[in-house]
């Protein structure tokens, strides 16, 4: 990564936390809970567990004696599943509130199985993994940006990254964030439609990896692309 790209995607990092522990950490911690919501983030819940289940349907169901990487874990839930699966979880989030909420909710039968870290899911001090899964990590950036993240991933990773990132939809592209919809004093930072071509080309060029599967997920007011990536 040049200087100019990681000064980008920390300037973003720090917004992103920014936003999490300070701006809307109420609101989040109801949303990723069993708590109501209003109407509108019913359909984020609804649309984020649809999403959480195609990224782990496209996981080995036994993962035994393989590590893998939550990049951008927010509270846990997927985390927990594939440490069910049987998988040597390291799960990182940029928010510390977020990563104590994680702690909190996870259940005892993961406990030494799962690693809940605040950091940068970047750090190449966290190692090499089997597969690495990021949800709703990468719709803050552009589609440069989304690439020279899946370079940095794919150079420790074994088999394969799942990802999503924000379509270019023509709501997208007008309200340019889902946040929109949100009150302006818990709205989320810009999320950044990316066509599917353009995220293609430059992902597609990068050395040592392949597309794989994808998938829309589309609730009301959420709405997010699920792309994987094979490596080696």
């Amino acid at each position: 990564m040049d200087s100019g790209w990681h000064d980008g995607w920390q300037a973003t990092r720090t917004r992103l936390e920014d936003y999490f522990d300070r701006t809307a950490f109420d609101a989040w911690a109801a949303l990723t809970s069993d708590a109501p919501v209003s109407k509108i983030r019913a359909t984020v819940r609804a649309g984020r567990d649809a999403m959480r289940a195609t990224l782990l349907d496209w996981l080995p169901a036994d993962l035994s004696g393989k590590r893998l990487l939550d990049a951008g874990c927010g509270t846990g839930a997927l985390a927990v599943e594939a440490a069910r699966r049987g998988a040597e979880v390291v799960a990182i989030d940029v928010s510390p509130q977020l990563i104590s909420i994680a702690c909190e909710r996870a259940p005892r039968d993961v406990h030494g199985r799962v690693q809940f870290l605040s950091g940068d899911m970047l750090d190449p001090r966290l190692g090499r993994f089997d597969h690495i899964v990021s949800m709703d990590v990468l719709i803050h950036y552009h589609s440069d940006q989304i690439a020279a993240a899946i370079a940095n991933l794919a150079a420790r990773t074994g088999a394969s990254i799942a990802f999503t990132y924000a379509p270019g939809t023509p709501l997208l592209r007008t309200a340019r964030a889902v946040g929109q919809f949100f009150p302006r004093a818990d709205r989320a930072p810009g999320i950044i439609p990316v066509g599917r071509g353009e995220l293609h080309a430059g992902v597609g060029k990068l050395a040592g990896v392949r597309l794989g599967r994808e998938a829309r997920v589309a609730r009301g007011f959420y709405i997010s692309q699920a792309q994987e990536v094979l490596v080696g």
